[in-house]
This record gives C-alpha cells, sequence and structure tokens, in this order.
C-alpha cells in the first residue's frame, strides 16, 4: 500500500506540474488582486480533482465500451507522459498540457478558472492519462480509495502552491523553479518507461498465455 501511495501521489504531483502552471497562471490575471487570484485557484483545482476522480472511476468502464486494451492505452499513454517529461527537461511548458493558443486565450478572459487553468493546464491528457494507468494498478479498494486520497491530496498542493504565488509572485526565484521543473521532468520520464515496461510485460504475459477451454 505504501509504495502503491508513492507512486500514485509522486506520478499525479509531477505531471499536473502546479510548479510550472505558476507563471502561466500570474500571466493570465495581471490585472486581479491577490484574493481574486487565491479565488480562480480554488475554483480551478476544485474543478481540476473532479475531473480526475471521475476518470479514476470510469475510465476503465469506457476502455470497454471502445474496445480499447489496457495495454494499448498504457503504451500510448507513457508516450504522452514521456513527451510531457522531454519538454520540461527542457524547462518548457509542454504543448501537450496546452497550446500556446490556449493560454494566449485565457489571458483574454475575465474568468480562467476552468479553462484553460483547470482544464487542461492541471487535469489535462497527461494527468488523465495518468490517473487511468493507477486506477489499473490498483488491486483492490483500499488502494482505490487511496488513489482518490492521492488526487485530493496532490490537488490541494497544488492549490496551496497557487495561492503562495498570488500573494508572493515577486520572490518568487526563475533558477529555483526551473531547477525544479527539470528535476520532476526527469521522474516522470521514468515513470513514463516503468508504464510501457509495464504493458509490454502485460502484452507477452497475454500472448503465452494458454487458451481457454
Amino acid at each position: 500500500m505504501f509504495e502503491y501511495i508513492l507512486l500514485a501521489a509522486s506520478s499525479l504531483f509531477v505531471i499536473v506540474d502546479p510548479l510550472a502552471t505558476v507563471p502561466a497562471f500570474l500571466a493570465m490575471t495581471p490585472t486581479d488582486t491577490a484574493e481574486q487570484r487565491i479565488r480562480t485557484a480554488r475554483l480551478a483545482c476544485c474543478v481540476a480533482a473532479g475531473v480526475l476522480l471521475v476518470f479514476s472511476m470510469v475510465g476503465q468502464l469506457v476502455f470497454k465500451v471502445m474496445g480499447i486494451t489496457m495495454p494499448a492505452f498504457q503504451i500510448a499513454a507513457s508516450i504522452v507522459l514521456l513527451i510531457v517529461a522531454l519538454d520540461m527537461l527542457r524547462a518548457q511548458r509542454s504543448r501537450v498540457q496546452e497550446t500556446h493558443e490556449e493560454m494566449k486565450a485565457g489571458t483574454e478572459k475575465t474568468d480562467i478558472a476552468v479553462t484553460p487553468l483547470a482544464i487542461p493546464m492541471l487535469a489535462g491528457p497527461g494527468a488523465i492519462s495518468t490517473t487511468i494507468l493507477l486506477q489499473n494498478e490498483a488491486k483492490d479498494i483500499p488502494q482505490h480509495i487511496a488513489l482518490y486520497g492521492c488526487i485530493l491530496a496532490v490537488l490541494l498542493v497544488s492549490y496551496l502552491i497557487l495561492r503562495i504565488s498570488a500573494r508572493g509572485a515577486r520572490w518568487l526565484s526563475p533558477i529555483a523553479m526551473s531547477i525544479a521543473i527539470r528535476i520532476m521532468g526527469l521522474l516522470l520520464a521514468a515513470v513514463a518507461i516503468q508504464f510501457m515496461l509495464n504493458a509490454i510485460k502485460m502484452f507477452r504475459l497475454d500472448l503465452i498465455a494458454p487458451p481457454p477451454m
């Protein structure tokens, strides 16, 4: 259980990547007061948590309806995560998480909490893919409950980071943020490769499994 919680919490935090969201969050709210920014951050994190919780509950059901196998999704999701990780290693915000057009649209909106801040900046394709992969890794009900707790905890930490940035934007060090983003990118790359190896192993087991009698 401890290993699963550690995997879930670290994977989700790295892919949600609230530290890398801070510059865009501040850029999209240039005229807002600290209180307005905090209110926006709170709503965005609540929406993002709701989206990830929904996918953690019904993600595999969607696969069954669409006829998608878990190894196929794991490989596809690991590629998405690896792309995000490589961009993080270059200290760039990945276009998988949001495009330049979406960020530009956000700067022109009066309310950016739901989109693009919650979706897709916090709960984007990478975070949704990671949530579904972690749901598949859960072996029993306690681990599923632990996953829900990790989602809530990661979005709570994300809110606290955005809240701190709203009040202390002038004291944030760009160099420290760049170093932190690169470290998280390396960790995310390792997680993506591990997910891919798990998918290949599962696929090989399916190939050599004896046919049903």
